[in-house]
Protein backbone atom coordinates (compact mmCIF):
# COMPACT_ATOMS: atom_id res chain seq x y z
CA UNK A 1 0.00 0.00 0.00
CA UNK A 2 1.59 3.59 -1.01
CA UNK A 3 1.90 5.39 2.26
CA UNK A 4 3.28 8.29 0.20
CA UNK A 5 1.88 10.32 -2.56
CA UNK A 6 4.42 11.22 -5.68
CA UNK A 7 3.62 15.15 -4.33
CA UNK A 8 4.90 14.38 -0.99
CA UNK A 9 7.49 12.59 -2.28
CA UNK A 10 8.54 15.40 -4.22
CA UNK A 11 8.87 17.62 -1.38
CA UNK A 12 10.47 15.45 0.66
CA UNK A 13 13.05 14.99 -1.49
CA UNK A 14 13.62 18.70 -1.86
CA UNK A 15 13.55 19.34 2.32
CA UNK A 16 9.70 20.56 2.05
CA UNK A 17 8.66 18.41 4.81
CA UNK A 18 6.23 20.17 6.65
CA UNK A 19 4.57 20.68 3.43
CA UNK A 20 4.43 17.15 2.85
CA UNK A 21 3.52 16.35 6.26
CA UNK A 22 0.26 18.65 5.32
CA UNK A 23 -0.12 17.23 2.07
CA UNK A 24 -0.45 13.45 3.96
CA UNK A 25 -4.36 14.47 4.63
CA UNK A 26 -5.32 14.13 0.98
CA UNK A 27 -3.39 10.68 0.69
CA UNK A 28 -5.63 7.84 0.87
CA UNK A 29 -4.88 5.10 -1.51
CA UNK A 30 -8.25 3.93 -2.01
CA UNK A 31 -9.88 3.51 -5.33
CA UNK A 32 -12.64 6.05 -6.04
CA UNK A 33 -15.35 3.73 -5.51
CA UNK A 34 -13.79 2.73 -2.40
CA UNK A 35 -16.52 3.35 1.39
CA UNK A 36 -14.41 5.28 3.82
CA UNK A 37 -14.65 5.72 7.36
CA UNK A 38 -12.93 7.96 9.75
CA UNK A 39 -13.14 8.10 13.50
CA UNK A 40 -12.56 10.18 15.62
CA UNK A 41 -12.89 12.77 12.97
CA UNK A 42 -13.34 15.88 15.28
CA UNK A 43 -13.58 19.28 13.69
CA UNK A 44 -11.45 18.74 10.90
CA UNK A 45 -12.33 15.39 8.70
CA UNK A 46 -9.81 13.73 6.40
CA UNK A 47 -11.45 14.85 2.72
CA UNK A 48 -11.91 11.24 1.46
CA UNK A 49 -13.69 10.07 4.46
CA UNK A 50 -16.92 9.37 3.56
CA UNK A 51 -18.53 8.37 7.02
CA UNK A 52 -17.52 10.52 9.98
CA UNK A 53 -17.52 8.78 13.96
CA UNK A 54 -16.69 10.30 16.99
CA UNK A 55 -17.81 9.55 19.96
CA UNK A 56 -18.61 13.51 21.35
CA UNK A 57 -19.81 16.87 19.96
CA UNK A 58 -17.36 18.91 21.88
CA UNK A 59 -14.82 17.80 24.16
CA UNK A 60 -11.87 19.12 26.01
CA UNK A 61 -10.05 16.49 24.41
CA UNK A 62 -9.94 18.41 21.20
CA UNK A 63 -9.77 21.54 22.86
CA UNK A 64 -13.61 22.09 22.55
CA UNK A 65 -13.41 22.69 18.84
CA UNK A 66 -17.02 21.69 17.42
CA UNK A 67 -17.72 18.89 15.75
CA UNK A 68 -17.83 18.64 12.04
CA UNK A 69 -20.30 16.87 10.41
CA UNK A 70 -20.55 17.88 7.50
CA UNK A 71 -20.79 14.07 5.86
CA UNK A 72 -23.26 11.17 7.23
CA UNK A 73 -21.74 11.34 11.51
CA UNK A 74 -22.55 8.81 13.84
CA UNK A 75 -21.56 9.37 17.54
CA UNK A 76 -20.13 6.43 18.86
CA UNK A 77 -17.39 4.52 20.61
CA UNK A 78 -14.32 3.20 18.44
CA UNK A 79 -14.20 0.52 21.22
CA UNK A 80 -17.53 -0.71 20.05
CA UNK A 81 -18.32 0.54 17.09
CA UNK A 82 -21.97 0.86 15.86
CA UNK A 83 -21.34 -0.73 12.69
CA UNK A 84 -21.79 -4.03 10.89
CA UNK A 85 -18.87 -6.37 10.13
CA UNK A 86 -16.29 -5.55 6.74
CA UNK A 87 -18.76 -2.41 5.54
CA UNK A 88 -16.20 -0.21 5.07
CA UNK A 89 -13.01 -0.75 2.82
CA UNK A 90 -10.52 1.70 4.31
CA UNK A 91 -10.81 3.26 7.78
CA UNK A 92 -8.98 6.61 9.16
CA UNK A 93 -7.63 6.81 12.72
CA UNK A 94 -5.69 9.72 13.03
CA UNK A 95 -4.55 10.92 16.97
CA UNK A 96 -7.51 8.39 18.25
CA UNK A 97 -5.62 5.81 19.13
CA UNK A 98 -3.47 7.26 21.56
CA UNK A 99 -6.26 8.39 24.00
CA UNK A 100 -8.17 4.73 24.53
CA UNK A 101 -7.73 3.16 27.68
CA UNK A 102 -8.58 -0.11 25.59
CA UNK A 103 -5.64 -0.36 22.31
CA UNK A 104 -6.65 -4.08 22.01
CA UNK A 105 -10.67 -3.59 21.50
CA UNK A 106 -9.77 -0.66 19.69
CA UNK A 107 -7.47 -2.59 17.09
CA UNK A 108 -9.99 -4.79 17.00
CA UNK A 109 -13.17 -3.29 15.80
CA UNK A 110 -10.87 -1.59 13.73
CA UNK A 111 -10.12 -4.77 11.52
CA UNK A 112 -13.83 -5.99 12.00
CA UNK A 113 -15.44 -3.38 10.31
CA UNK A 114 -12.99 -2.43 7.68
CA UNK A 115 -10.36 -4.36 5.48
CA UNK A 116 -7.76 -2.10 5.28
CA UNK A 117 -6.88 1.35 7.17
CA UNK A 118 -4.32 4.56 8.33
CA UNK A 119 -3.66 5.06 12.33
CA UNK A 120 -1.13 8.15 12.97
CA UNK A 121 -0.29 8.99 16.21
CA UNK A 122 2.74 10.64 18.04
CA UNK A 123 5.25 8.68 18.41
CA UNK A 124 6.32 7.30 22.38
CA UNK A 125 9.44 9.51 22.19
CA UNK A 126 7.58 12.58 22.14
CA UNK A 127 5.02 11.29 24.48
CA UNK A 128 7.32 10.27 26.58
CA UNK A 129 9.12 13.87 27.20
CA UNK A 130 6.35 16.00 26.10
CA UNK A 131 3.19 14.13 27.21
CA UNK A 132 -0.19 15.30 26.59
CA UNK A 133 -3.03 15.25 29.66
CA UNK A 134 -5.42 13.05 27.41
CA UNK A 135 -2.98 10.78 26.12
CA UNK A 136 -3.76 7.45 27.46
CA UNK A 137 -0.61 5.31 25.54
CA UNK A 138 2.52 5.56 24.21
CA UNK A 139 2.59 4.07 20.69
CA UNK A 140 5.87 3.24 18.49
CA UNK A 141 6.50 1.18 15.00
CA UNK A 142 9.18 -1.38 14.77
CA UNK A 143 9.39 -3.97 12.02
CA UNK A 144 5.86 -3.18 10.72
CA UNK A 145 4.55 -3.74 13.93
CA UNK A 146 2.51 -1.03 16.68
CA UNK A 147 4.18 -1.30 20.21
CA UNK A 148 1.69 -0.16 22.71
CA UNK A 149 2.41 0.99 26.41
CA UNK A 150 0.00 1.70 28.71
CA UNK A 151 0.92 4.87 30.69
CA UNK A 152 0.28 4.65 34.50
CA UNK A 153 -0.08 8.38 34.68
CA UNK A 154 -0.92 10.96 32.35
CA UNK A 155 2.98 12.36 32.83
CA UNK A 156 5.11 9.04 33.61
CA UNK A 157 8.58 10.01 33.77
CA UNK A 158 7.92 13.25 35.71
CA UNK A 159 11.82 14.28 36.02
CA UNK A 160 12.48 13.66 32.44
CA UNK A 161 9.60 15.79 31.34
CA UNK A 162 10.40 18.52 33.71
CA UNK A 163 14.26 18.23 32.55
CA UNK A 164 12.60 18.58 28.97
CA UNK A 165 10.58 21.87 29.34
CA UNK A 166 13.13 23.74 31.35
CA UNK A 167 15.77 23.32 28.62
CA UNK A 168 14.43 22.24 24.97
CA UNK A 169 10.59 21.91 25.03
CA UNK A 170 10.59 25.48 23.16
CA UNK A 171 13.06 24.03 20.29
CA UNK A 172 11.81 20.97 20.08
CA UNK A 173 8.02 22.19 19.74
CA UNK A 174 8.42 25.32 17.42
CA UNK A 175 11.75 24.26 15.02
CA UNK A 176 12.40 20.58 15.28
CA UNK A 177 8.85 18.79 15.64
CA UNK A 178 7.60 21.22 12.77
CA UNK A 179 10.57 21.00 10.29
CA UNK A 180 10.69 17.17 10.78
CA UNK A 181 7.17 16.19 11.65
CA UNK A 182 7.63 12.31 10.03
CA UNK A 183 10.63 11.60 12.59
CA UNK A 184 8.26 12.27 15.57
CA UNK A 185 4.90 10.22 14.35
CA UNK A 186 4.06 6.98 13.33
CA UNK A 187 2.26 6.90 10.66
CA UNK A 188 0.74 3.07 9.99
CA UNK A 189 -0.64 1.61 6.71
CA UNK A 190 -2.32 -1.71 7.12
CA UNK A 191 -4.32 -4.56 5.10
CA UNK A 192 -6.80 -7.60 6.73
CA UNK A 193 -4.43 -7.21 9.78
CA UNK A 194 -2.47 -4.72 12.69
CA UNK A 195 0.61 -5.99 13.61
CA UNK A 196 0.67 -4.89 17.35
CA UNK A 197 1.77 -5.86 20.79
CA UNK A 198 0.77 -3.97 23.90
CA UNK A 199 4.12 -4.10 26.05
CA UNK A 200 2.32 -3.68 29.82
CA UNK A 201 -1.08 -5.12 29.07
CA UNK A 202 -1.21 -5.20 33.30
CA UNK A 203 -1.17 -1.57 33.53
CA UNK A 204 -4.33 0.68 34.11
CA UNK A 205 -4.75 3.86 31.40
CA UNK A 206 -7.99 4.71 32.50
CA UNK A 207 -7.10 7.29 35.18
CA UNK A 208 -8.53 10.92 36.05
CA UNK A 209 -6.44 13.28 33.76
CA UNK A 210 -5.59 17.02 35.50
CA UNK A 211 -7.98 19.29 34.86
CA UNK A 212 -7.00 22.51 32.46
CA UNK A 213 -8.84 25.50 30.94
CA UNK A 214 -11.22 26.13 28.28
CA UNK A 215 -9.43 26.16 25.41
CA UNK A 216 -10.81 28.59 22.58
CA UNK A 217 -11.07 26.00 19.69
CA UNK A 218 -9.31 25.62 16.85
CA UNK A 219 -7.91 28.79 15.50
CA UNK A 220 -9.95 30.80 12.52
CA UNK A 221 -8.71 33.37 10.09
CA UNK A 222 -7.36 32.52 6.46
CA UNK A 223 -5.59 29.01 7.09
CA UNK A 224 -8.04 27.91 8.52
CA UNK A 225 -10.38 28.91 5.57
CA UNK A 226 -8.19 27.86 2.67
CA UNK A 227 -8.35 24.24 4.92
CA UNK A 228 -11.69 24.03 5.00
CA UNK A 229 -12.23 24.87 1.56
CA UNK A 230 -9.94 22.71 0.20
CA UNK A 231 -11.89 19.69 2.40
CA UNK A 232 -14.85 20.73 1.19
CA UNK A 233 -13.51 20.79 -2.61
CA UNK A 234 -11.50 17.24 -2.38
CA UNK A 235 -14.46 15.23 -0.66
CA UNK A 236 -16.92 12.98 -2.13
CA UNK A 237 -19.62 15.96 -1.71
CA UNK A 238 -21.93 14.09 -4.18
CA UNK A 239 -21.38 10.73 -2.81
CA UNK A 240 -21.14 11.48 0.41
CA UNK A 241 -24.76 12.99 0.24
CA UNK A 242 -26.42 9.92 -0.99
CA UNK A 243 -25.04 7.54 1.58
CA UNK A 244 -27.93 5.97 3.97
CA UNK A 245 -26.70 4.62 7.10
CA UNK A 246 -29.24 2.32 7.95
CA UNK A 247 -27.79 -0.50 6.21
CA UNK A 248 -24.40 0.35 8.12
CA UNK A 249 -25.57 -0.31 11.66
CA UNK A 250 -25.57 -2.29 14.11
CA UNK A 251 -26.51 -2.03 18.01
CA UNK A 252 -23.53 -1.37 19.83
CA UNK A 253 -25.74 -3.28 22.86
CA UNK A 254 -26.59 -6.42 21.34
CA UNK A 255 -24.97 -6.38 18.09
CA UNK A 256 -28.69 -7.10 16.68
CA UNK A 257 -28.78 -5.96 13.04
CA UNK A 258 -32.61 -4.82 12.73
CA UNK A 259 -32.90 -1.11 13.63
CA UNK A 260 -35.90 0.73 12.97
CA UNK A 261 -35.39 4.80 12.15
CA UNK A 262 -37.08 7.77 12.47
CA UNK A 263 -36.25 11.34 12.59
CA UNK A 264 -35.75 11.24 16.18
CA UNK A 265 -34.96 7.66 17.23
CA UNK A 266 -33.44 4.25 16.56
CA UNK A 267 -34.69 1.38 18.06
CA UNK A 268 -33.36 -2.52 18.04
CA UNK A 269 -35.91 -4.68 17.52
CA UNK A 270 -33.77 -7.37 19.01
CA UNK A 271 -33.36 -5.82 22.51
CA UNK A 272 -35.48 -2.04 22.76
CA UNK A 273 -32.51 -0.02 23.36
CA UNK A 274 -33.34 3.21 21.86
CA UNK A 275 -30.58 5.25 20.69
CA UNK A 276 -31.87 9.21 19.44
CA UNK A 277 -30.92 10.96 16.46
CA UNK A 278 -29.88 14.67 17.45
CA UNK A 279 -29.60 17.21 14.26
CA UNK A 280 -30.10 13.94 12.14
CA UNK A 281 -26.49 12.72 13.48
CA UNK A 282 -27.57 9.02 15.47
CA UNK A 283 -26.29 8.86 19.06
CA UNK A 284 -25.02 5.52 19.05
CA UNK A 285 -23.30 5.98 22.73
CA UNK A 286 -26.72 6.80 24.55
CA UNK A 287 -29.06 3.69 23.92
CA UNK A 288 -31.92 3.37 26.77
CA UNK A 289 -34.11 0.59 27.29
CA UNK A 290 -37.44 0.93 26.06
Amino acid sequence: MQDESVLMRQLRRFGFESKAWAMRRFHCPVNPDALVLEVGSGGNPYPRANVLLDAYETTRERHWAPLSADRPTVLGFVENLPFRDQVFDFVIAAHVLEHSTQPEQFLSELQRVARAGYIEVPDAFLERVNPYRDHRLEITCRDNTLLIWKKPSWRPEKDIVELYEDRVKSVMTRSLVPRHPFEFHVRYYWENKIAYRVINPEVDAAWAPPESAPHGGVAGGVRAQVRDFLRWGLSQRRRNASIVLDPLLRCPTCLGESLTRSSELIVCAQCNTVYPVRRGIPVMNEGAAA
